[in-house]
């Protein structure tokens, strides 16, 4: 990889492991310098939901590959503790954020305990544990981002969100919080863009994190598994991390990132268009492509999946069909 981001500067919300992990490794090999938060700064910090990762470790792994990584321990669902992270990039880089990532989320626990279980037989905790931190406080995090930004009249705001905003998933309270995510992003552009800030919407695929490796591994072990759970159950087309790592890296690279401003980018789809490999040198489909609709609902095709045109179903047909019957 280039260090064609030298110089720059960003920030990656919930990085101790997953998704943000990823973004911060890619961002390191394009040679940026990456603030990362989370609530486990090591091994002695590690948070209740005991799965493996520090922001120590993510930062040993930004470095291995050239990037300036600086850990810093908070808890996003206090605003005074957001408040002062970036009054810390403020006066350490001298007023320079070009990037935010909000991708800090609390949720997985709750949706793990919470899975087939219709919204009504859950206690209302459940919407809290899932977009609190997450939905909210994204909003807040480009509050500050903006403030930043806009001194200097440019920069990148990515929302991780994810297809759960258009098609049933993980229950009500997580689609409503991914969609409430992707409307974020499009409205938070309108008032950005006199500013020059992009605002955008960023839908990984099916992405292989720790979280989901442990989800995939239960329904493995089920007998009666639900047709919506196929999906999840093998790693047919999923991706790392690490390549929505490389296409926000590619993306802060670009000169004309206004012009996307407002919209869902998809990450296979941008890896594709930047021409970005993932960690394994493959490049995995669109969820919207026929390349992965047609195998996935027909297992046996798997093997000829090259065979089948890489065509994107245009996005009023796939809302619809979405509405018709909420299962990907």
């Amino acid at each position: 990889m280039t260090k064609n981001l030298l110089g720059k500067v960003a920030l990656v919300t919930g990085a101790t492991r997953g998704i943000g992990k990823g973004i911060a490794i890619g961002l390191g090999e394009a040679g940026a310098t990456i603030y990362i938060t989370g609530r486990s700064l090591n091994t002695n910090t590690i948070s209740s939901d005991n799965v493996s990762g520090t922001l120590l470790e993510t930062k040993q792994e930004v470095e291995k590959v050239g990037g300036i990584c600086i850990p810093i321990q908070i808890d996003h669902s206090d605003d005074e503790q957001v408040k002062l992270l970036f009054e810390r990039i403020e006066t350490e880089q001298n007023g320079q954020l070009d990037l935010l990532v909000n991708n800090v989320f609390s949720g997985v626990g709750a949706i793990a305990n919470a899975y087939g279980q219709p919204f009504w037989k859950n206690t209302p905790s459940l919407w809290d544990a899932i977009n609190n931190v997450g939905l909210r406080s994204h909003y807040i995090a480009s509050v500050f981002a903006a403030r930043l930004m806009i001194q200097r009249q440019k920069g990148l705001i990515c929302t991780i969100s994810s297809w759960g905003g258009l098609s049933y998933i993980f229950g009500a309270a997580y689609g409503v919080g991914k969609a409430a995510c992707d409307r974020l992003a499009a409205d938070m552009a309108v008032e950005l863009k006199p500013d020059n800030i992009t605002s955008v919407s960023i839908w990984p695929g099916i992405v292989g994190t720790e979280h989901m490796l442990e989800f995939a591994e239960g329904l493995n072990n089920q007998d009666d598994i639900q047709s919506q759970d196929v999906t999840f159950r093998d790693n047919y087309n999923w991706e790392t991390p690490l390549l929505t790592g490389r296409v926000i890296a590619s993306l802060l690279e670009q000169k004309n990132t206004i012009n996307l401003t407002g919209k869902v980018q998809i990450v296979a789809e941008l890896a594709q268009q930047y021409r970005i490999v993932d960690e394994d040198g493959k490049r995995p489909v669109s969820l919207r492509s026929l390349r992965f609709i047609v195998p996935n609902a027909i297992p046996g095709l798997r093997k000829y999946a090259w065979l089948i045109p890489d065509f994107k179903i245009p996005w009023f047909i796939l809302q619809w069909r979405m509405l018709q019957s909420p299962k990907i």
